[in-house]
């Protein structure tokens, strides 16, 4: 690698993206820090990410020995400090660049001067969240695909200083994760949420206007277009609340009306209806389980 990458660290790590991108760093070998200012949140993601690997032994996707090894390389902590060992760090937090750049801040603080800093950002501008570190040239985009333990995908963008050692090193990590990157410019959705944040709030603004339910949508997406998965049913797998933050985040960028929060999200939100984490978005579920497990 033109940088070699031992020691990976999460921030945001007791979310579910968080938690899916820290099994993809363990289960290639690197060791893996997982922080997030919750404990509680850190923990339930622990049990979650054994739930997971537990079912792939029993599916066989998994030996018992690589399962141990996988759990053994991950760790967890709420002190920011922790992450001073690590090659890589990757936020994986909320969508508000203000926080992100509160972060990429703290992590100046405690991070080698020459550990690389990567945001998973999917609407917000690299080169604007670089702006809250002092060595911006570290600094890369990854957006990791959710559920992050399932999909393989990665795009990879660079913000206006990111340097070309950085990109390439972050590049080679993912082919070593057995992930598959692309090459994105720095502009607002990169690629897939640039079509997807529109498409979704059409799915929404569809069944608002009663055009059919949420399982019949899904249901004729999914037959007619070959999706694996309905616009609906991923929606309340990233969660309501996300899509929101994604449209209040892409909107004021693009101006795209498509990218307006629909009224209908709103007002399920405030419902406290936020998808698969809350046990009801647009359909019922039971259990807490990770994703795909």
């Amino acid at each position: 690698m033109t940088k070699t990458i031992k020691t990976v660290g999460v921030c945001g790590a007791g979310g579910t993206m968080g938690a899916g991108i820290a099994l993809v760093s363990a289960r290639a070998g690197f060791k893996t820090i997982s922080f997030d200012s919750s404990e509680v949140s850190l923990n339930r993601s622990a049990q979650q990410s054994a739930d997971f690997l537990n079912k792939s032994v029993a599916r066989g996707k998994l030996s018992g020995d690589r399962r141990d090894a996988i759990l053994d390389s991950m760790y967890r902590s709420t002190d920011a400090a922790e992450l001073s060992e690590c090659d890589l760090v990757i936020e994986a937090i909320f969508e508000d660049l203000t926080a992100k750049r509160k972060l990429l801040g703290r992590l100046d603080e405690v991070c080698a001067e020459d550990a690389i800093i990567a945001s998973n950002t999917s609407t917000l501008s690299i080169t604007e969240i670089a702006a809250g570190s002092n060595r911006p040239e570290r600094v890369v985009g990854m957006h990791f695909c959710l559920p992050a333990q399932l999909m393989k995908l990665i795009e990879m963008s660079p913000g206006i200083l990111t340097s070309d050692a950085t990109f390439e090193a972050a590049w080679e990590w993912t082919e070593a994760c057995g992930q598959i990157p692309v090459r994105t410019q720095d502009k607002p959705g990169f690629i897939l949420n640039a079509l997807l944040v529109p498409f979704n709030n059409d799915a929404i603004r569809a069944v608002e206007a009663g055009v059919a339910e949420p399982a019949d949508l899904d249901r004729a997406i999914k037959a007619g277009l070959g999706y694996k998965m309905g616009p609906l049913e991923l929606i309340d797998l990233i969660g309501l609340d996300t899509q929101v933050r994604l449209c209040e985040a892409f909107y004021p960028i693009t101006l795209d009306p498509r990218a307006a929060t629909p009224p209908l999200l709103k007002r399920m939100v405030a419902a406290g209806l936020l998808g698969r984490k809350s046990g009801r978005g647009f359909f019922e579920y039971h259990g807490n389980a990770m994703f795909g497990a």
